[in-house]
């Protein structure tokens, strides 16, 4: 858990470090600005504090390995979801007003994590993990969202080196 602690303080230092004009270059993520994927990790603090406060009694359904659904093909850009991201985004219009929104949020799901009994089961997307787990998950969406951030922003430090190794 403490790798998901690491991993997710060093994106969210590196969106904190960013120059305004940053947030609307392109992501790594196809057809996302920087803007887009900040937004987007937002939206997945939230998806961390509410699955934190979300317990489940039954047997876990996934693990860390198995908790993502993988694609037979990349985003297309049709899918509703990422459609109101780039919507929501840019309606912030400030990027200052993001900037502060990842910090609240993304810290308060820090601190939620840190506090989490890593054993206890909690429920998402309709399947039980255990605590632990579920943070691994996310170990994996934080190290490759970063490599998104920094994809066309040279000079902006990369995810941690646990993180990395752990996803690969």
């Amino acid at each position: 858990m403490d790798l998901f602690s690491r991993s997710w303080a060093a994106l969210r230092a590196a969106v904190a470090g960013l120059p305004d004009d940053a947030f609307a270059r392109p992501s790594g993520c196809a057809g996302w600005l920087v803007r887009d994927l900040v937004c987007h990790l937002v939206i997945d603090a939230q998806d961390v504090l509410i699955t934190l406060a979300s317990p489940a009694e039954a047997e876990p359904t996934r693990d860390a390995v198995t908790y993502w659904d993988l694609a037979d093909a990349p985003p297309s850009g049709d899918d509703p979801l990422d459609a109101l991201i780039v919507r929501l985004a840019a309606a912030y219009e400030d990027p200052r007003l993001l900037r502060f929104h990842l910090d609240d949020v993304g810290s308060a799901a820090g601190r939620a994590a840190g506090l989490a009994d890593p054993d206890r089961r909690v429920t998402t997307r309709d399947e039980v993990l255990t605590t632990r787990d579920y943070l691994g998950a996310y170990v994996l969406e934080w190290t490759l969202h970063h490599l998104d951030l920094v994809a066309h922003l040279p000079g902006v430090a990369g995810p941690p080196a646990q993180g990395l190794a752990r996803t690969r």
